[in-house]
């Protein structure tokens, strides 16, 4: 069973950047697309971006587009989320998940994606 785990969220000012890191362990990896979501409090998880599990196609929400880029380097079984120009509105927890069949195409859907990491707080200050 495949288990992510995120890191590299913290505290930024308003113009900063980050680059958060989703690591997988434990089982199949490189076969399928993975997500990155954001939850803020109060607020439903939303969709933030994905990578094709070539990483050949990317997607992202308008929110973070030319703004956020998504990578993924499967030798290292790691996906990344470098993050430019931030803003106190993309404070969130950040999740990374793995979508639940392999080879599929890129969705936006939360319900597509198991198993998901335990998150990572991204904080922007004003």
């Amino acid at each position: 069973q495949v288990q992510l785990a995120e890191s590299g969220g913290g505290l930024v000012q308003d113009g900063g950047s980050l680059r958060l890191s989703c690591a997988a362990s434990g089982g199949t990896f490189s076969r399928y697309a993975v997500g990155w979501f954001r939850q803020a409090p109060g607020k439903e998880r939303e969709f933030v971006a994905a990578i094709s599990w070539s990483g050949t196609y990317t997607h992202y929400a308008n929110s973070v587009k030319d703004r956020f880029a998504i990578s993924r380097d499967n030798a290292e079984t790691t996906v990344y989320l470098q993050m430019h120009s931030l803003k106190p509105e993309d404070t969130a927890v950040y999740y990374c998940a793995r979508k639940r069949r392999h080879y599929s195409e890129l969705t936006l859907q939360p319900t597509d994606y198991t198993p998901w990491g335990q998150g990572t707080q991204v904080t922007v200050s004003s």
